[in-house]
C-alpha cells in the first residue's frame, strides 16, 4: 500500500519572489491603523505574521493587544486585495514551481498545502497572482496568524489534513519545503522531511548546515523534486 504524503510548501522565496512587499504593506497598514510611520523593519524570511506583527507593534511603542493585531491584519488583507490585479508585475514565480506543483497533483498519494508565515488571504493572493493556486488545498494550511512559533503551523496543518482525508499523516509522511533555516527547523521539530530550496537569502550550504535532508538550488528539475518529495 502506498503511503500518503502531505507536502507543505512555504510561499515567499520558495514559490514566488515578491521581495520588499511585506515592508511596504506593513508601512501602509501601520499608518492607516495607528497613524505611525514604520521606522524599524524586521526580518521577514521564515517568520510568521504573528511574530512579525508583535515585533513591529512593540518596536513602535504600541500595545500588541489582540484587537490591535487583528486590526492591522485586516488592513494588510485589504491592501493585498487592492494590489492583487497588479501583483504579478511586482515579482515573479520562481523556476520550476508550476511544473512541480502540477506533477505532484498527478500523484494520487500526495496532498499539497502550505506552511507559510502569511495570513490565509494573502497566501491565496500571492499564489493566484501567478496561477500557482490550482493544486493547493488552502483549507488545511498552517498560516502565520496561528502562532509566532513556526513548528506550530506544521502540527496544525497535519492535524487538519488528517481530519479531512481520514488518513493519519504521521511525521514521516509530512514534507516541508522552504528556503530558510526556519522552515528546516519547523520540519525537524515535527519530525518531518526537510527540503531546502536555495532561492532565497540562504545558500545550499547554509540550508544543509541547518539540518535540511535534501537541498535544491531551485525547483527546475521536476523529476528530482518529485522523487525527493514522494520518497
Amino acid at each position: 500500500m502506498t503511503t500518503r504524503r502531505l507536502v507543505l510548501w512555504d510561499i515567499d522565496l520558495t514559490l514566488v519572489d515578491l521581495r520588499g512587499l511585506g515592508g511596504d504593506w506593513y508601512a501602509e497598514a501601520l499608518a492607516a491603523v495607528a497613524d505611525v510611520t514604520l521606522r524599524k523593519v524586521p526580518s521577514f524570511p521564515g517568520r510568521t505574521e504573528r511574530a512579525i506583527t508583535l515585533e513591529i507593534l512593540r518596536g513602535h511603542g504600541l500595545e500588541p493587544s489582540e484587537e490591535t493585531i487583528r486590526r492591522l491584519w485586516r488592513e494588510l488583507v485589504a491592501i493585498s486585495t487592492r494590489a492583487l490585479p497588479t501583483l504579478a508585475r511586482r515579482g515573479h514565480a520562481l523556476p520550476g514551481t508550476a511544473a512541480a506543483l502540477t506533477a505532484l497533483a498527478g500523484r494520487e498519494e500526495v496532498v499539497q498545502s502550505l506552511v507559510t508565515g502569511n495570513l490565509p488571504e494573502i497566501a491565496r493572493h500571492k499564489l493566484s497572482a501567478f496561477d500557482l493556486d490550482e493544486h493547493i488545498d488552502f483549507a488545511i494550511g498552517g498560516y502565520g496568524s496561528l502562532s509566532a512559533h513556526r513548528p506550530d503551523l506544521v502540527t496544525h496543518a497535519a492535524e487538519l489534513a488528517t481530519a479531512k482525508h481520514g488518513t493519519t499523516f504521521t511525521s514521516d509522511a509530512v514534507v516541508i519545503v522552504g528556503d530558510t533555516p526556519h522552515d528546516v527547523a519547523a520540519a525537524r521539530e515535527h519530525g518531518a522531511l526537510a527540503v531546502g530550496v536555495a532561492t532565497g537569502r540562504h545558500t545550499e550550504e547554509e540550508l544543509r548546515a541547518s539540518g535540511a535532508d535534501v537541498v535544491f538550488r531551485d525547483l527546475s528539475d521536476t523529476a528530482a523534486v518529485v522523487a525527493a518529495l514522494t520518497g
